[in-house]
């Protein structure tokens, strides 16, 4: 089986712990790693063409009004093709309940069906939200597998529970 991971993630200022901290890499981005790790798994980050703003409370400011807009922001890259791959993983952070829009400019653009995948919601008290609903829409065909959701603050030390879960949903 061949698996990827397709991921949106915030460096720099975020929501940790109730509190605003800087970080040098996201929750997800590392949580994608270590699915990457544990799994064998190619991985694609999900980028936008026009940064968020690097002030937290900005930014999501922003979010919120691409999730009123239902926009759909232009990518730096974007995957065109995963017909090779069997899993696809997908991890980003809940932002007004959602995934950050870039990740359906993304997901909207693929051809699921007959792949299998699985997501993760990294989150500060909001859990999976309304993700599984948006992923159901979003990933046309696909059979929707196993989900998770990871507290960020609790991100850096999800290592083995993360690793554990990947290989678990690729059995």
């Amino acid at each position: 089986m061949k698996n990827l991971v397709v991921f949106y993630s915030r460096r720099g200022q975020n929501y940790v712990n109730g509190s605003v901290k800087n970080l040098d890499r996201g929750n997800a981005e590392l949580i994608a790693g270590y699915i990457k790790d544990a799994i064998g798994a190619d991985a694609f980050e999900v980028d936008t063409v026009k940064p968020y703003d690097k002030d937290y409370m900005v930014c999501i400011n922003e979010a919120k009004i691409e999730l009123r807009e239902k926009a759909r922001p232009e990518l730096k890259e974007y995957l065109k093709d995963i017909s090779g791959y069997d899993n696809i993983f997908i991890v980003a952070p809940n932002w007004w309940g959602i995934y950050p829009m870039a990740v359906y400019t993304q997901l909207e653009m693929l051809e699921f069906t007959g792949k299998t995948v699985h997501y993760v919601v990294t989150h500060e008290g909001s859990g999976l939200g309304g993700v599984p609903k948006t992923i159901t829409a979003s990933c046309k065909g696909a059979k929707i597998g196993d989900s998770l959701a990871v507290q960020g603050g609790s991100a850096p030390h999800s290592q083995i529970q993360v690793a554990a879960w990947a290989k678990n949903a690729v059995k």
